[in-house]
């Protein structure tokens, strides 16, 4: 028998799924959770077969199918003035203190405290008590999701897209299941 196979997944991707279909179709997998960096060297160090990661990555001996685009939100307490509001620009919350580096760089124009590093749970624990932003792909958002906080898309920050990546020496049957699988591609397509 063999092992099964291993599925790496960043954070607020959801693979299930795809994972069930897989199982149905090749046998056993392993959901293993990856934060945004570990997620490429579980597939270098071949301890995982494919990872869902947020792209970019570096491409080399890498295979990368981008499969579907994230908006950024902007995570604040459920008390804070831009609540009446749909969607912010970073125009919005330019005067924000923003607790955790959002990922593309942008920084609120006010002058910034010195935030001590945190995770992003922690992050969305100090937006809770009132004290800033946290600007993160809307599926990190929900997955953080507490009575105490809310979100709102930020309409002019650049979406993130989350890919299917595996080493390109990697190119078995089950590699081309899964594939098939993300792509829509039914048991019986000539394309597995």
């Amino acid at each position: 028998m063999s092992a099964p196979f291993r599925l790496g997944f960043v954070t607020g991707a959801t693979p299930d799924k795809w994972a069930r279909i897989f199982e149905q179709r090749a046998g056993a997998i392993e959901l293993v959770p990856v934060t945004e960096d570990e997620q490429e060297h579980g597939v270098r160090e071949r301890t995982l077969d494919m990872v869902l990661a947020r792209l970019p990555v570096d491409r080399e001996d890498l295979h990368c199918i981008a499969l579907y685009e994230e908006r950024p939100v902007a995570v604040m307490g459920v008390e804070h003035v831009a609540t009446v509001v749909e969607e912010l620009t970073t125009e919005d919350l330019a005067d924000e203190q923003l607790v955790h580096p959002e990922r593309s760089g942008w920084r609120p124009a006010a002058e910034q405290l010195d935030w001590p590093a945190m995770s992003v749970k922690d992050a969305v624990e100090t937006v809770a008590a009132g004290t800033g932003v946290l600007v993160v792909p809307m599926s990190v958002a929900r997955l953080h999701h507490r009575k105490d906080v809310t979100f709102r898309p930020v309409t002019d920050l650049p979406t993130t897209t989350i890919g299917l990546v595996w080493r390109t020496d990697h190119d078995d049957e089950r590699v081309q299941t899964f594939i098939g699988v993300v792509r829509g591609r039914t048991a019986n397509s000539s394309r597995r």
